[in-house]
């Protein structure tokens, strides 16, 4: 209980840090945006905003998540990270099109750029804070196996690609003068987020529909299985699915008649250990048959 209890506090603190990054690129970028002029620096602004929010649900979602299994919800309230993931994604894919909009603006009613030394220096500072606090999420969201923050991180990542990709924008215009190359970056930068997005959106949405675990998991469940050949004559109806970090297994083995329900129940739970053992954040539930013949 207080191991789940660690888990669930470094998770929101993690998601804690990713809001708080965000809110303090939004404000620089807001600033270097007005001064400079800039719609692909606005754009940034607006996507950091999206990832502000997106940042806030991830963080309850977790703190949510790691609530413990109850009468109404006996599986637990993982699925929430799934659908904060889903809901981070939609946003994201709003703020690529807000993007493409200001962007197309920008193309018919083009104007100056002033200042672009300051919005590039604020472009650069983000998207290094931002790999920064992308990995931090990254690494807590591969330890933990959490899809609010592995989305969160995504945002992140995608925000270093669009923070650089824009401060090359602005020094390829002070090189050439070319004004038309500002919203064309803001347009590839909103292209770039749209195809992020939608791989989020359907990592995240999968797991809500039951889908069962990856083949190479299963693949180590039968194996486990195989192992235990000598004391089951065989297995069915192997079940597997994931809620939020917990993986869900059972299937039915059927085992000799004449066994006495301690030895299946000692079979079993060999067996159970074995998986949980070897698959992180796994629950088991093995049913006994006894064989026909």
């Amino acid at each position: 209980m207080l191991r789940k209890i660690s888990i669930a506090n470094k998770k929101v603190k993690v998601a804690a840090l990713s809001v708080v990054s965000n809110s303090l690129l939004i404000i620089l970028k807001i600033i270097a945006g007005i001064i400079s002029g800039s719609v692909s620096i606005i754009s940034e602004a607006i996507h950091s905003g999206m990832d502000l929010l997106a940042s806030i649900i991830a963080m309850y979602s977790v703190r949510f998540s790691s609530t413990p299994a109850d009468k109404q919800h006996p599986y637990g309230h993982g699925k929430m990270e799934n659908i904060s993931g889903l809901a981070e994604g939609i946003l994201i894919l709003i703020a690529a099109f807000l993007i493409l909009k200001e962007a197309i603006e920008k193309i018919l009613n083009p104007s100056v750029i002033h200042e672009t030394s300051i919005a590039i220096f604020v472009m650069i500072f983000s998207g290094l804070v931002n790999i920064v606090v992308s990995r931090k999420l990254y690494r807590t969201a591969k330890e933990e196996d959490s899809m609010a923050l592995e989305a969160d991180a995504l945002h992140l990542k995608t925000d270093v690609y669009t923070s650089f990709g824009v401060a090359l924008g602005l020094i390829l215009i002070n090189i050439t003068g070319f004004l038309i190359l500002d919203p064309i970056v803001a347009i590839l930068v909103a292209l770039l987020i749209i195809k992020e997005a939608w791989q989020l959106c359907c990592t995240a949405f999968r797991p809500l529909l039951d889908e069962k675990l990856p083949d190479e998991e299963e693949k180590i469940l039968l194996d486990i299985i195989a192992r235990h050949k000598e004391n089951i004559i065989s297995f069915d109806n192997l079940r597997t699915r994931k809620t939020g970090h917990i993986k869900h297994v059972d299937f039915c083995i059927i085992v000799h008649r004449e066994l006495t329900v301690e030895n299946c129940h000692y079979i079993s739970q060999n067996i159970k250990q074995d998986i949980e053992a070897e698959i992180k954040n796994c629950l088991v539930h093995i049913y006994l048959q006894p064989d026909n013949n």
